[in-house]
Parts: structure tokens; C-alpha cells; sequence
């Protein structure tokens, strides 16, 4: 059987998928995926099932999740559109009160020990007091993502129900708090009322122990990781903000069961701290009942049991180190060097970790990162810029260094579905890796990865740095990220197909050889010469210059040409006059002529000592804020500059501006 149906899904679906620009492409596969009836494949699933976890709706419109067990075989699938199962009602359950001939109904069918799961909705029938049926509405997959591995024991008749009292509690309370604060799995009941009747829907949440927080006073907040884009749970709560959650203590039985009322969380900095949270979701519990031993199941976790997904995720003790460390990120802050490894013969990596404990800011990939040493005999610190070669998710800063090398910033979009280009010349290596480490890492936790290829010339083997770290990143990727080795200067004991795929010098023309047709965005990182021949080579062969993100180390600055017809935004012009520039923060003026160099020249004549490291904006360690007047570039710098910012290395007073105050 394999009708298609129309989009299935409800408003505030289809207002998260818009959130993340993905509604045009799940209208379109909606009706392919989910079904109104169960594949064979599921209806088996589903009659070998111990347990099947339930979503319910009381009387009061509050919404339960409940774990139903029984012996495999308890359900069973007569045909595609019905699922029979034997269920003894247990009054001490808060989610039986929603179980009655004709309510709604949710139901997912998990199974721990293999990370299978599949979800359905529909509505509740009973033949008789143990009788059950749902009459399919809704049926799809789902991911094995974020579940860990554990396998189950039977510690009594399912059928027998557990003889300790319910306990119902206003607010989270010792045992309870416990169980949620450790926890790597819950379920959440959600619904809504459609014109097609009600919908109800109950979804597996997991991560890290301890990825649910619950503060003073019981509020939950659940990081929200990448998954199928469906949105079942969060479009629910946009339309109707009531939510039940289920505990389960896997080892004694215990369940905590809650209702209460949820919140999407689309921004807020705790989504960038907490790695792999893509948005939030907080939980305010109403009503909360815990029943001890009510399982007649438990699970136990098997070895190398936790999921991945889970391990590439973050935890709120680092997010919370992470807040600390962005409102630190205008400080200098004091780092210590773990390990220093030597990656070739001219390049040598430096890992730091801060020493005052407060985490490090989640960087994007290519960034650099300014660092001030003094060195002996110096009085006066010195300040020098290295691209981090490490990926966001590594958890410390890496850079990698060569003698007379500096690298500025460009970055990589690890979700752009455009074919990227990675090509790195001698040091130029250090932001490439660090594009690549984050492109393969984004790739595993949203089983998805942006095709890669990476192109890198060195003048031979030895020179050539991080060889078996990027062999580790092409076989994790699994035929997404392909590498080129270009030297131009071989070894004598280095063979072609074996230690390098090219010998000579890498042109424009290379691409075309080694690259399939197509459209490709192109990331450029080595020296000027270098670049500028690739840039125009790239040029030559049409390639857009929106395609071709470049950075030269080394003095050079990239000369570019725009598109035909591309709309060219008016350029300030520097002041062909002399102009009054007020340094506020230290109460000094000074007199800027046409020839007297930049702001910071200026700046350094009247005695004052800004930080800058490449005079050439590149590395934006100079910008200052700029209070009043206007600037020019006499060559635009390729750092980013924040709103109201300017770089006083580079920059001069414009055409029209009679005076500058400059906070400095």
C-alpha cells in the first residue's frame, strides 16, 4: 500500500519548519512520509514490542505520557489501519483518566535495546474493560537519534500493577528533582484541537545525563537537538501550550509523571552555548505524581550503550561556562598551554585552555583568536592573531603556527547545501582544518554532511601538517569530504597516488580537472600571490565573486572584481583635509593631516598604545568604537567590523567630516 496523502501538518508546525526555512520542502514530502495507515514493517514492530509509551488527554485538557507494558505480543495489527492491545486500566495512573472509548490518542513504539522507533496517532477503542484498540490517524519513522542502548527484564506479570501509593506533590521535591536532573530520557505528551478533531502526539527526548535543568522553582528547560524537521511536539505547544512529561528511574521502576504548561524558546544565548541545542523549551509543571516500583520492567545500559548523537551534545554546567566567557569576550584572559604538537616540519599546534575556569567562547569556524604575550626582556606585551584550527565542538582552542605566518578570518556555513572548496596553501592549512573538523562534526549530529572537497599544496610531505587528522575526518565523513594533494616540491621517497594525487604548481585551470561540474562556493586561504592568481583564475572561469571567500596571509591584500551588473555600494572617501580627532577614554586630541598615516599612527604619535596586531585589517584586534565623524578605507579591510566600530589600523577621517571622537 503506498498512498500519498496531502501536507499533514498543522499550523504551528509548519511555523516551526518556517523557522528553520525548511516548510516548502516538508510540504512537499509530508505526505510521503506520514501515512494513515502502518507499513507491515511497523505493524511487526509493534507486536514485538514489552512496553509502548502513550499520550493522553484528562478531562481537564491536561495532557500525560504513560508507559504501557505488557509481554511481547500484547499488541497486535489485525490490518494496516488498527493496533489491538491487552491493558489492564490502573487507576493510580494520571493518564487512565484520558484512556476512555474515543479519546484521542498518541503512541510510540521504542525499543531501547536497538534504537528502533516508530510514531502513531489515532483514536482510542474498547471492546472491554482490557480490550483496547487505536484506529490509525497518523502513522511515520522516526530517527534512532539520542536514544541510548539498554536492554530490558521482566521483575514481574506486567498484568500485576505496583502496590505503592501514588504521591502527588505541588513542586518538585527531593526524589523527584533527583530523577529529573539525572536523567538521559523522558517522553512528552503534546496536542492540539484541529478541525479534523484532535491530534495527540508523544515523542522521545534524550541527551547527556543532566540535559533537562530545572531551577529554584521547577521550571524545565529541554535543549531542542537537530531531528526529523517534522516538529510534532514544539508546533504543538505553539498552538496549545500544554505538555506532560514522564520520568523513568530505569533501574528501580519509579516513573514521575507531570502536566503542566510548556514554552518554545527561539532565542536566547543559552542556544548558542549549549552545544547542539539548535532552540529551547521550557516546562512548568502544574501537577506532579510519582509512583515508585509502578514498572514492571527494567532496563539496564549496555556497554558502549549511550547514543553518539548524545555524546556530540552539550551540557548546562559548559553552557553556563560559556555565558561566562562571552560577557569576558572584550577582556584578555589569562590561557595556559596543555600540549604543544609539532604537525610537520615548518607548522607547530598550541593548545590552550583558559586558567580562570570560565570556558571558552563557541567560536565559528575560521575565526581567529587574538593573543598578547610578553615576551623576556620586553616590557610591553605583544599582540599577534592565529586562526583557531580547531571546530567549535572541540572544547578548548587550538591554534597552529608558523614562523612568519598569520591568518585572518572567513567562515563556513556547516548547513549551506552548495558544494564547498576547500583550498589551503602552506599554513594556511590552520582555518581549513578547523572548516572541515566543523563541517564533518555537524554532518554526524545532523546526519547530514555539507559535500567537501579539500585541496591542499604544500611544497612536499614533510611540510605538509595534519595529514592523519584530516585521513580521520574523510573516513568519519563517509564519501562526503574528498581530498587533493598537490606538492611542488617532492621528496625522493614520495610516490603520486600514494603521498600526493598532483606535483607542480595549483592554478585555476586544476579545478577543472578535478572537480565534477557544478556549482561550488570556493574558500581560498595561503599566500598573496597565491591567492590573487587563484582568485583571478577563478574569475576567468566565470566563477562568481560571491563564491570566492578569500583570505591572504602575509602583507598582500586580495584585489577582487565584481560581478556585471552587481549593485556597488558608494565608498567614503578619505579627507583630503586635516581634521580634529578627540581620543576620549583618554582625554587627548590631536590633529590628523592627509599624509600622516592612519588613526592608529595617530594614535601612537600622541603617546597612546591601542591594541592591533597586523596593521592591515585583517585582524581586527584594533577596533575601537567611533562617537562621532566619519571614516574612510583607503583599502578595505577584510576583518569584520561591528556597528559603531571602527579599525583604527586601517582606518582614516572621510571626505565631509570635520571632527572624530574616538573612544580610546
Amino acid at each position: 500500500m503506498t498512498t500519498e496523502t496531502k501536507a499533514p501538518w498543522h499550523a504551528g508546525e509548519v511555523a516551526m519548519q518556517q523557522t528553520v526555512g525548511v516548510a516548502d520542502r516538508m510540504a512537499a514530502v509530508g505526505g510521503k512520509v506520514v501515512r494513515d495507515f502502518m507499513p507491515d514493517q511497523h505493524r511487526d514492530f509493534y507486536e514485538q514490542l514489552p512496553f509502548i509509551v502513550m499520550g493522553a488527554v484528562d478531562p481537564q485538557g491536561d495532557a500525560w505520557a504513560t508507559l504501557a507494558i505488557g509481554n511481547p505480543g500484547f499488541l497486535s495489527s489485525p490490518d494496516p489501519h488498527t493496533l489491538e492491545f491487552a491493558l489492564e486500566r490502573d487507576p493510580l495512573d494520571p493518564a487512565d483518566a484520558g484512556l476512555d472509548d474515543g479519546e484521542a490518542v498518541g503512541l510510540l513504539g521504542i525499543e531501547l535495546h536497538t534504537r528502533r522507533r516508530n510514531r502513531m496517532n489515532g483514536t482510542l477503542r474498547r471492546s472491554h474493560a482490557s480490550g483496547h484498540r487505536v484506529e490509525v490517524r497518523q502513522s511515520f519513522g522516526n530517527c534512532p537519534q539520542y536514544i541510548q542502548l539498554r536492554a530490558y527484564s521482566f521483575v514481574r506479570n506486567p498484568a500485576q500493577p505496583s502496590s505503592a501509593p501514588r504521591e502527588e506533590m505541588e513542586t518538585l521535591q527531593d526524589r523527584a528533582r533527583d530523577m529529573v536532573a539525572g536523567a538521559d530520557t523522558f517522553f512528552v505528551a503534546s496536542y492540539v484541537d484541529t478541525e479534523q478533531g484532535r491530534q495527540v502526539d508523544v515523542s522521545h527526548r534524550g541527551g547527556k545525563a543532566g540535559f533537562v535543568r530545572v531551577d529554584a522553582e521547577g521550571t524545565l528547560t529541554i535543549p531542542d537537538f537537530a531531528g526529523n524537521l517534522f516538529f510534532n511536539t514544539l508546533g504543538n505547544i505553539l498552538v496549545n501550550p500544554r505538555a506532560g512529561l514522564i520520568f523513568t528511574d530505569f533501574a528501580t521502576g519509579d516513573v514521575l509523571q507531570m502536566t503542566g504548561r510548556a514554552e518554545v524558546i527561539i532565542d536566547s544565548p543559552e542556544i548558542a552555548a549549549f552545544q547542539g541545542a539548535e532552540r529551547l523549551w521550557t516546562f512548568h509543571p502544574s501537577r506532579i505524581v510519582l509512583r515508585r516500583g509502578a514498572l514492571a520492567l527494567r532496563w539496564a545500559m549496555r556497554e558502549q550503550g549511550w547514543s553518539p548523537n548524545s555524546l556530540m551534545t552539550g551540557d548546562w554546567d559548559a553552557a553556563s561556562q560559556r555565558i561566562e566567557a562571552e560577557a569576558l569576550a572584550k577582556s584578555w584572559r589569562p590561557f595556559v598551554v596543555t600540549d604543544i604538537v609539532d604537525e610537520s616540519a615548518t607548522i607547530r599546534s598550541f593548545h590552550l585552555q583558559p586558567r580562570d575556569g570560565k570556558g571558552v567562547i563557541a567560536h565559528k569556524a575560521g575565526q581567529h583568536l587574538p593573543i598578547r604575550v610578553t615576551l623576556p626582556g620586553d616590557a610591553d606585551p605583544t599582540l599577534r592573531t592565529y586562526t583557531l584550527s580547531c571546530a567549535p565542538s572541540d572544547g578548548g582552542y587550538r591554534i597552529s603556527v608558523k614562523s612568519d605566518g598569520k591568518v585572518s578570518q572567513f567562515l563556513l556555513d556547516a548547513a549551506q547545501r552548495r558544494p564547498a572548496v576547500l583550498v589551503a596553501a602552506g599554513v594556511g592549512i590552520t582555518p581549513m582544518l578547523a572548516m572541515l573538523r566543523h563541517v564533518v562534526f555537524e554532518g554526524l549530529r545532523k546526519r547530514t554532511t555539507r559535500q567537501t572537497w579539500l585541496v591542499h599544496s604544500a611544497r612536499n610531505r614533510a611540510e605538509r601538517a595534519f595529514d592523519a587528522e584530516i585521513d580521520a575526518l574523510v573516513e568519519a565523513a563517509q564519501g562526503a569530504v574528498k581530498v587533493i594533494r598537490i606538492v611542488s616540491q617532492p621528496g625522493p621517497d614520495e610516490r603520486t597516488g600514494r603521498d600526493h594525487q598532483g606535483v607542480g604548481r595549483l592554478t585555476a585551470d586544476t579545478f577543472r580537472q578535478i572537480l565534477p561540474f557544478g556549482d561550488y562556493d570556493f574558500y581560498l586561504c595561503g599566500p598573496g600571490g597565491f591567492m590573487q592568481d587563484l582568485y583571478d583564475g577563478l574569475r576567468d572561469l566565470d566563477v562568481a565573486d560571491k563564491r570566492i571567500h578569500a583570505e591572504a596571509f602575509g602583507p598582500s591584500a586580495l584585489v577582487r572584481r565584481a560581478d556585471p551588473g552587481a549593485q556597488t555600494v558608494p565608498v567614503a572617501q578619505p579627507s583630503a583635509d586635516s581634521v580634529g580627532v578627540m581620543f576620549t577614554a583618554s582625554a587627548k586630541e590631536a590633529r590628523w593631516q592627509p599624509d600622516g598615516g592612519s588613526l592608529l599612527d595617530l594614535a601612537e604619535s600622541r603617546g597612546l598604545k591601542p591594541e592591533h596586531s597586523c596593521r592591515s585589517g585583517s585582524c581586527g584586534s584594533c577596533a575601537v568604537r567611533l562617537l562621532k565623524g566619519s571614516i574612510a578605507y583607503p583599502v578595505a579591510p577584510t576583518a569584520p567590523v561591528g556597528p559603531g566600530e571602527i579599525l583604527i589600523c586601517s582606518a582614516v577621517p572621510a571626505k565631509g567630516s570635520e571632527t572624530l571622537e574616538i573612544e580610546l
